[in-house]
Protein backbone atom coordinates (compact mmCIF):
# COMPACT_ATOMS: atom_id res chain seq x y z
CA UNK A 1 0.00 0.00 0.00
CA UNK A 2 1.05 3.52 -0.49
CA UNK A 3 2.11 5.75 2.37
CA UNK A 4 -1.00 7.91 1.96
CA UNK A 5 -3.31 4.92 2.50
CA UNK A 6 -1.98 4.29 6.03
CA UNK A 7 -2.94 6.25 9.13
CA UNK A 8 -0.83 5.77 12.25
CA UNK A 9 -1.99 6.82 15.72
CA UNK A 10 -0.94 6.28 19.31
CA UNK A 11 -3.96 5.45 21.45
CA UNK A 12 -4.54 4.77 25.14
CA UNK A 13 -7.09 2.24 26.35
CA UNK A 14 -7.41 1.41 30.05
CA UNK A 15 -4.05 3.04 30.87
CA UNK A 16 -2.27 0.96 28.19
CA UNK A 17 -0.70 2.50 25.10
CA UNK A 18 -0.98 0.99 21.64
CA UNK A 19 0.08 1.84 18.10
CA UNK A 20 -2.94 1.81 15.80
CA UNK A 21 -2.40 1.48 12.06
CA UNK A 22 -5.43 1.96 9.81
CA UNK A 23 -5.20 0.83 6.20
CA UNK A 24 -7.63 2.50 3.81
CA UNK A 25 -8.79 0.42 0.89
CA UNK A 26 -11.23 0.97 -1.93
CA UNK A 27 -13.82 -1.42 -0.54
CA UNK A 28 -12.95 -1.81 3.12
CA UNK A 29 -10.92 -0.55 6.04
CA UNK A 30 -8.54 -2.85 7.87
CA UNK A 31 -6.48 -2.13 10.96
CA UNK A 32 -3.80 -3.54 13.22
CA UNK A 33 -2.95 -2.72 16.79
CA UNK A 34 0.50 -3.10 18.38
CA UNK A 35 1.16 -2.86 22.13
CA UNK A 36 3.80 -0.50 23.56
CA UNK A 37 4.96 -2.89 26.28
CA UNK A 38 4.39 -6.28 27.86
CA UNK A 39 1.55 -5.09 30.13
CA UNK A 40 -0.33 -3.73 27.12
CA UNK A 41 0.20 -7.03 25.29
CA UNK A 42 -1.29 -8.95 28.22
CA UNK A 43 -4.25 -6.56 28.31
CA UNK A 44 -4.83 -6.96 24.58
CA UNK A 45 -4.65 -10.75 24.81
CA UNK A 46 -7.11 -10.88 27.71
CA UNK A 47 -9.57 -8.32 26.33
CA UNK A 48 -9.67 -8.92 22.57
CA UNK A 49 -13.40 -8.33 22.12
CA UNK A 50 -13.47 -5.20 24.26
CA UNK A 51 -10.44 -3.79 22.46
CA UNK A 52 -12.00 -4.47 19.04
CA UNK A 53 -15.25 -2.73 20.01
CA UNK A 54 -13.47 0.34 21.40
CA UNK A 55 -11.21 0.72 18.35
CA UNK A 56 -14.06 0.30 15.88
CA UNK A 57 -16.38 2.66 17.75
CA UNK A 58 -13.88 5.38 18.65
CA UNK A 59 -11.23 5.40 15.94
CA UNK A 60 -12.53 3.79 12.75
CA UNK A 61 -16.04 4.99 12.13
CA UNK A 62 -17.48 8.48 12.42
CA UNK A 63 -19.89 8.92 15.33
CA UNK A 64 -23.58 9.09 14.48
CA UNK A 65 -25.11 12.53 14.97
Amino acid sequence: MTQKATIKKIITIAKNKFYLEIYMGLENISWEIFPFNYAAALYAFSNKDKLNKVVEKKYLYEPKK
